[in-house]
């Protein structure tokens, strides 16, 4: 559970415990104001019009809330939801079946769009901007297109490397919205907010633990908190305080900056083993038995927010607040502070 905590609650998708703590409107909704200005601002003008909801593109790391901001929109519209992700598309009849049981207004929600398959995306190219879908039935001589109508629909993506996606599909979104980690104050709010849904009695205190250790992630914020009920009920008469908080997730091997066992065997093994880097990502990932895409989309970020840890052109490398973490001398000469003064050479 240690090692794997922050894997297990970025990128498993939402638990019954994680949609029970859903919030219903962009009101409840905490954080993001500027993604919720625009959101609200397209919801009031599309429905003054009697019109449909143009297509939104919503990215960030995984966890800050884009299924959550799908759902709102679609009780913010008064329409019926459907959910699918990339991976699940796996051909064209699969899209189809989708799309043709759409109704007007109708949200189709699709989570890491990025993954789509090229050949699935030409499909989807005519059904966002014409609302039709051509169909391609028999093969060589006999081939022929039949072409359906759709109704008008919202389509809303959602993806948490908004690098990959192609160029052709982005451009068929009238508003792209990028998700930031939250600070530690909106996590306070969250925690507490849910912890109010789930009957658990928490000091602001505590919950301000819980939040600062919480990677600016709510899904993580709210895993710990599930974690931090359990330790209460059984260890502290059911009452979260900070010092209740401290323990349960000195338990978990989480400390006071959110990081956990992973994060620091990651910083051992660039200073101890690559003498504080460059390195490449791969090594790195061998070095401390973890996929090579789970460091970087995972681990990675949190530890280059704090500035422990940066990418160059040629590898990844340990700042001195690593050094200081882990509790080993700097380099000598000032290597490390060197490094970071030349990061864009």
């Amino acid at each position: 559970m240690t090692q794997n905590f922050y894997t297990e609650a970025t990128e498993a998708p939402d638990t019954p415990f994680d949609v029970s703590l859903r919030p219903p409107d962009l009101a409840e909704f905490c954080g993001q104001e500027k993604v919720k200005e625009r959101l609200a601002l397209m919801v009031e003008a599309a429905q003054g019009r009697g019109d449909v909801l143009a297509h939104i593109l919503l990215s960030g790391p995984p966890g800050l809330g884009k299924t959550t901001l799908a759902h709102i929109i679609a009780n913010a519209t008064g329409a019926e939801l459907h959910c699918t992700s990339g991976p699940q598309i796996e051909k064209a009849g699969d899209l189809a079946g989708v799309l043709t049981n759409l109704k007007r207004g109708d949200v189709l929600f699709i989570d890491e769009i990025h993954r789509l398959h090229p050949a699935i995306e030409e499909y989807l190219y005519p059904a966002m901007e014409d609302y039709r879908l051509d169909i391609i039935i028999d093969q060589g001589p006999n081939a022929r297109t039949i072409e359906l109508s759709l109704p008008r629909f919202t389509l809303v993506g959602a993806t948490t490397r908004a690098g990959m996606l192609t160029a052709p599909l982005r451009s068929r979104f009238t508003m792209t919205n990028r998700l930031d980690y939250y600070s530690a104050e909106e996590l306070t709010h969250i925690v507490r907010r849910s912890a109010g849904l789930i009957g658990v009695e928490i000091e602001p205190g505590g919950a301000l633990e819980v939040a600062s250790r919480a990677r600016g992630t709510p899904r993580v914020a709210n895993s710990l908190l599930r974690w931090v009920r359990d330790y209460a009920q059984v260890r502290a008469g059911g009452v979260v305080t900070a010092e209740v908080a401290d323990r349960a997730l000195a338990m978990i091997d989480i400390d006071d900056d959110g990081l956990d066992e992973m994060d620091k065997r990651i910083l051992e093994a660039l200073v101890y083993k690559f003498d504080g880097g460059p390195v490449g990502l791969s090594s790195l990932a061998v070095a401390v038995g973890e996929d090579a895409s789970t460091l970087e989309e995972v681990y990675e970020p949190y530890l280059i927010m704090q500035g422990m840890l940066a990418r160059t052109p040629r590898g990844r490398v340990a700042m001195t607040s690593a050094y200081e973490k882990i509790g080993a001398p700097p380099p000598a000469g000032g290597r490390a502070a060197d490094i970071e003064l030349n990061l864009g050479d």
